[in-house]
């Protein structure tokens, strides 16, 4: 019920949609903050073979 009113604009909140989107941007972000862990190793490990 109160997801409702939230969604109609009669109570404050995130609306469905915006708790949806919430939920993948931070997935995303999860997943880009791994990638740059993966990359910040992977820069090391290669300026270690370099030398």
């Amino acid at each position: 019920m109160k997801q409702a009113e939230v969604d109609a604009g009669d109570r404050d909140g995130l609306t469905g949609s915006e708790r949806e989107e919430l939920a993948q941007l931070r997935r995303e972000n999860r997943r880009l903050r791994e990638e740059v862990e993966i990359l910040k190793r992977a820069t090391a490990f290669f300026a270690k073979e370099t030398r």
